[in-house]
Parts: structure tokens; sequence; C-alpha cells
């Protein structure tokens, strides 16, 4: 028995290393340049200590006035992810995401809470420059989650960071963490790219 807990010790243990040297790079920076990865960008200074930080991007043959009215109605109970529905909803989160703007929805303000779950922290908006940035933290202030629009070749270069806090949190739940990045990815990019149809359309 104990020989078999010391075997998967060492197998997560292997796993987790190969995972922070090979693999977690490009899964915290999906189409992003070394550049925008490695930029300061609005909303940085709300968390300078994260312990995670994402930076994903991808070019959208759109002006930035086509782009941003998506961000801005973005939430559950609202004009949802653009993602994959049916997993946001697994947890309960009442997401559907829209194909159309939503006019009532573009008023978003700085000071105003979007609801993210039934159970934790709101994200309340920081910063709110249209066409160009939208940056909001949560309540509990361990997650800022930023937006950033850059012109393009007529187009826009659409960036969103993650800047998130584990202090404090056990060594467990920082395992977890790590173990969801993977999965951020793939909600994320599909949650880019569903912008990008959308806009380009």
């Amino acid at each position: 028995m104990i020989g078999r807990v010391a075997v998967s010790a060492a197998v997560l243990a292997g796993g987790v290393v190969l995972y922070r040297r090979r693999l977690r790079g490009p899964v915290l920076t999906w189409g992003a340049t070394a550049e925008e990865a490695a930029a300061r960008l609005p909303g940085d200074e709300l968390l300078p200590t994260a312990d995670i930080v994402s930076t994903r991007a991808i070019s959208v043959a759109a002006p930035a006035a086509a782009v941003w009215p998506w961000l801005v109605q973005m939430g559950p109970g609202r004009g949802g992810a653009y993602t994959y529905d049916w997993i946001e909803n697994l947890f309960g989160l009442g997401m559907h995401s829209v194909d159309r703007v939503i006019p009532e929805l573009q008023g978003l303000a700085v000071g105003d809470v979007v609801p993210v779950s039934p159970n934790g922290p709101g994200m309340r908006v920081e910063t709110l420059e249209p066409e160009r940035a939208l940056v909001s933290r949560s309540e509990d202030g361990r997650w800022v989650w930023a937006f950033v629009l850059v012109a393009e070749d007529g187009g826009t270069r659409l960036l969103s960071r993650n800047r998130i806090s584990t202090a404090g949190s056990s060594l467990g739940a920082r395992l977890g963490m790590l173990a969801m990045e993977p999965g951020s990815l793939v909600m994320e990019r599909k949650m880019l790219l569903g912008i990008r149809q959308r806009a380009e359309r």
C-alpha cells in the first residue's frame, strides 16, 4: 500500500514538473506573441503580485467598434460567454451565449458588478475605456480579468489577460488551480473564437 502511494506521488510530482517546464507556457499564452505576454496591460496594477498570469490573444478582421459590444454584454444572465455553454451550465452558471448585440446590455459602467456564479464573488468593473480596455476585478480581490483591444492592419488584436492570486490557499487548492489551467485554455480559446466570429459577421 505504501509503495503504491509513493509511486502515485512520484508520478503526480513528475507530471507537475513536466507541465510547468514544457506545457504551461503555451497553455497560458495561447495566441499571444512574446511581446504581448510580457507587456504591461491595463489592470495589471490592480493585482501586481499575481501567482497565475495568462495572456491569450486573437486577431479579428473587424474594427474595435465591432468587437467592443460583445465584450460589454458578457456574463451569465446577460450575453453569455460565447464558449461551450453546456460545460458552463454543468456548474449551474445559467450561461446562454447570444448571437446578437443586445442594446439594453450596452450601458455597462465602472462600479457595476457582473455575476460569475451563483455563490461566488462577482466581477466589479474597474476600467472602462470604450473600444480599448475593459477590466474587472473579483469582489474578493483575487482575480483580475482584462480585455484589451489594439488596432492591427485594419482589424483588431483582442487580448485577454487573467491575473489570479492563490495567496493563503492550501496546497491542494493550488494544485487544483494548476490542473484547471488547461481547461481554462479550452474555454477561453472557444470564447475568443466566438467573439471573432460574431464581430466579423
